[in-house]
């Protein structure tokens, strides 16, 4: 409750924001004094060149306010704030004091008034100041200190003799722009490169590595290039054995003296490698650096911080020493798998990091620590790693409240039971139960007020490849890889046509980098059962109200009133009755025994296919491939990509087992497993994601996704669960879930859905205020039907031509960030739309009347 106040304090702070800036003329030079200037524009010019790299741009430490679209938005919020709003308040005080004397203390109401309004002044006056900017006003110190930066970097760049200036230039009335130019000169060429290596096996490992050196002879100086060439010795030095070599012992001198004008801009530079010294070393010589080797590896299974090694027992298995208390609770393979250092060879640093990943990934231990103990001679290695096991068993329980256009209102639970090391190889077995129940919101759907969902499954995961055969080679263990099994199941009642769904999947994964992920699900098995078909025509109202039109022109005739439901009062037009009365009167116009117009018979027969296809059991068998990338480097990086790539086949495994054991066929010809059609497809999905970081946490996002799914074989449509839809709060803002397309078509049926889909979404985001965010979108797309069983030409893709039937939608969005979770809310408007003819296809009801609202958790993509 006290979040939900919260969140609604905050909402009423930014609806008097914007009434406030709605309904005062902010003036942007409010609080500049006479003799000030508001920085306007900084400009940077090299070799008299304008540049506008962004790493250069903010070595400025004085830039102009921020701006949205142009707007100096927390400029202006900060000149609405009082100067000075504890003066009003305190003067108040004062006469109050005094009247409070002479009128008993007793305070007045609207005197109370005042104070209250007193106090709010004060309140929204901070809040405005500590959201807003306060107007940047030109400070030649600063300015100075932005010239001097300047020279810094060029000179890490070789321009060792640069020179640079700045110019004030007035705008309008107390506005002023910074202009800053630099002069270059000629920069410094490295002319040799020489080397001070105190360790002879670092200089062998340094001469055969050393094509790859950042720092190159006749190139021109650049400090970078020697911050990434020590990051690479570092690097190469630790994987060839050095397990304790440090960055800080790499050093560079420059042998010229740069501050000496010359017209010969040659220098040479000496690498120097001096030896090992601890944090203990008082000695100037220190240690030189040698390769070691593991003598020795210790795998502590029952770690604990506080107790002792001296009373574990012993196992020995391959090259490993097992360390355990009573009794060995781990395979010693599953051990062995995760550790990547191996006896007499040359340590690397790469092992380590591996280990580490490996044995975090197995769930089953805490994170380790990995000690490494040199011998007196510095070239052997003891090896300990220390595991330290993590609780058994975990308990996870979560509830919510959900809504959505079938519930009013939802409660939803689940619990799930994780035990770890199931059978002593690092196994992990995850058992959850799911329950909900709602209120629906509309009672047509069904003839109980309330729905309920009931639901579980059970998941294993091997942190291994589970197959018959080897697959290091292929999949070597660093990759992390990782075989799950899964069974679940899910009862639906009192919506929709109450499915019951079996599911069952085996699946592998693994991770070459961590940008690098791979999928593939061996088998994926799903089962959905229509317990309640009769309530179609309830629950797809678009299709009904479609087939009884049709019927109106019947309704009046008494041979076919047994097709309508009786009338209660007078002058009620009839309707067909559900689901006997719809379902005999489509059957007859398709058998003939109705005569209705071609284009109405094509009417019927499609709403009777699709009725068919909704209501007949699905048996899926498929398997997938799916391979993503993403390049974001943490939560902090705004400027990345990702991508997804997903094939996907189905059916094909259980066609060659019917050419050899053939299988039942129905009436249609289609084969039955378990009385049941199987479905038969191929589908291909491609999802890209793109984002830009434009300065001022600013940020264009774009994303791009296609995808197709073609039945064949033994089916001529694509399953409604993977099929595809457009529209909603993820996809095209314009258009609720399930209503755009397909194609031309305008919302035929309740819950469109097709085979093929291509949408773009492009979002420009910027901040308003404190946690406060913003959004400019557009989204484009459609979903099509393609070589299905569909015929109605205005769905169907038909080539380029069909290209046309893209819909766009544009808007705005608002967004508050809870620090670990966005709330959003986007608005958007229809400004495309395909299925309007001619001109009336652009910007139909681009109107807040007409708009649609959508609130999502997260940014979309």
């Amino acid at each position: 409750m006290r979040g939900s106040l919260g969140l609604m304090c905050n909402w009423a702070k930014i609806g008097l924001l914007f009434l406030l800036l709605s309904i005062s003329g902010c003036n942007t030079l409010k609080k500049v004094g006479e003799d000030e200037l508001l920085l306007t524009k900084n400009s940077i010019l090299v070799n008299d060149e304008k540049v506008g790299d962004s790493e250069i741009k903010g070595l400025i430490t004085q830039k102009p306010n921020s701006s949205v679209l142009g707007y100096p938005l927390k400029l202006n919020l900060y000149n609405l704030a009082k100067e000075n709003p504890d003066s009003s308040f305190q003067d108040w005080l004062h006469r109050k004091e005094k009247r409070e004397k002479r009128l008993n203390n007793l305070l007045s109401e609207k005197q109370v008034n005042r104070l209250s309004e007193s106090f709010m002044v004060k309140g929204y006056s901070e809040f405005l100041k500590r959201i807003g900017e306060p107007p940047v006003i030109i400070d030649t110190a600063e300015t100075n200190e932005s010239i001097n930066n300047l020279k810094a970097y060029y000179n890490t760049k070789g321009y060792f003799n640069n020179t640079g200036s700045y110019e004030i230039i007035n705008e309008k009335k107390k506005r002023a722009k910074i202009e800053y130019s630099i002069t270059l000169n000629k920069p410094y060429i490295i002319d040799t490169i020489q080397k001070n290596i105190t360790s002879p096996e670092l200089d062998s490992i340094y001469k055969n590595a050393s094509r790859q050196s950042f720092v190159k002879k006749g190139e021109q100086f650049d400090l970078e290039k020697f911050t990434l060439e020590r990051e690479r010795l570092t690097t190469l030095f630790r994987n060839s054995g050095v397990y304790n070599f440090q960055e800080s012992s790499i050093n560079y001198d420059i042998l010229r003296d740069t501050t000496v004008a010359s017209n010969d801009k040659l220098m040479d530079v000496q690498l120097n490698i001096k030896k090992f010294r601890s944090t203990s070393d008082t000695t100037e010589t220190g240690t030189p650096y040698k390769v070691a080797r593991h003598k020795k590896i210790n795998i502590y299974a029952d770690y604990n911080i506080n107790g002792t090694t001296d009373t574990l027992q012993k196992e020995e298995y391959e090259h490993y020493n097992i360390y355990y208390s009573d009794k060995l609770r781990y395979k010693p393979k599953a051990l062995a798998d995760a550790i990547f250092f191996e006896k007499d060879s040359v340590y690397r640093d790469l092992d380590r990091i591996r280990t580490y990943r490996q044995i975090t990934n197995l769930n089953t231990f805490k994170y380790p620590n990995i000690d490494f103990i040199p011998d007196s001679t510095q070239t052997g290695l003891e090896t300990n790693i220390y595991l330290a096991a993590k609780p058994k068993y975990s308990l996870n329980l979560n509830f919510d409240v959900t809504h959505s256009n079938i519930q009013q209102v939802g409660t939803a639970f689940s619990a799930s039971v994780i035990t770890r090391n199931v059978f002593g190889g690092a196994e992990t077995l995850n058992v959850s139960a799911r329950g909900s129940i709602g209120l629906l919101s509309d009672a047509s759907l069904s003839n109980e007020t309330f729905t309920s969902e009931l639901g579980g499954d059970i998941n294993i995961t091997f942190p291994r490849i589970w197959l018959p055969f080897n697959t290091e080679r292929i999949i070597p263990h660093y990759m992390l890889p990782q075989s799950r099994l899964s069974a679940g199941t899910n009862f639906q009642r009192n919506i929709g046509l109450d499915k019951q769904s079996l599911n069952s999947i085996l699946s592998y994964n693994w991770s070459p980098s961590d940008r690098l992920k791979n999928n593939i699900e061996l088998l994926n098995v799903e089962y959905v059962r229509n317990v309640n078909p009769d309530n179609f025509y309830n629950v797809y109202r678009n299709t009904f109200s479609n087939l009884d039109n049709i019927a109106d022109e019947f309704q009046d005739d008494p041979q076919y009133a047994s097709y309508f439901e009786p009338i209660q009062d007078e002058g009620e037009d009839p309707q067909l009755d559900i689901p006997t009365g719809a379902n005999d009167f489509a059957r007859d116009v398709l058998n003939g025994s109705i005569q209705v117009s071609e284009e109405q018979f094509d009417e019927v027969n499609s709403i009777e296919e699709r009725r068919r296809r909704l209501t007949e059991n699905n048996l899926i068998f498929a398997t997938n491939y799916t391979h993503t990338k993403n390049s974001k480097s943490g939560i902090n990086d705004l400027d990345f990509y990702q991508y997804r790539i997903k094939l996907e086949s189905a059916g094909g495994m259980l066609s060659v087992i019917n050419n050899i054991l053939p299988f039942n066929k129905n009436p249609d010809g289609q084969n039955l497993v378990f009385g049941v059609p199987y479905s038969q497809y191929v589908k291909t999905e491609f999802d890209y994601i793109r984002h830009w970081e434009i300065g001022g946490s600013q940020v264009i996002a774009f994303r791009s996704f296609s995808g197709l799914a073609i039945p064949y074989g033994n089916s001529d449509n694509i399953p409604f669960v993977r099929s595809y839809f457009a529209g909603g709060s993820n996809d095209n803002r314009a258009w609720n879930a399930y209503e755009l397309g397909p194609g031309r078509t305008d919302n035929v049926n309740d819950f469109n859905e097709a085979n093929l889909k291509l949408a773009l979404n492009l979002e420009y985001r910027f901040p308003i205020a404190g946690d406060v965010k913003g959004a400019l979108f557009a989204d484009a797309g459609n979903i099509w039907n393609v070589f299905d069983n569909e015929t109605n030409p205005e769905a169907i893709f038909s080539g380029f031509s069909s290209l046309t039937d893209i819909a766009l939608g544009t808007g705005v969005g608002l967004r508050y960030d809870f620090t670990y979770f966005v709330f959003r809310l986007d608005v958007g408007f229809k400004t495309y739309n395909p299925a309007k003819v001619g001109s009336d296809r652009w910007f139909d009801g681009y109107n807040f009347k007409r708009a649609v609202f959508n609130i999502g958790i997260n940014y979309p993509f």
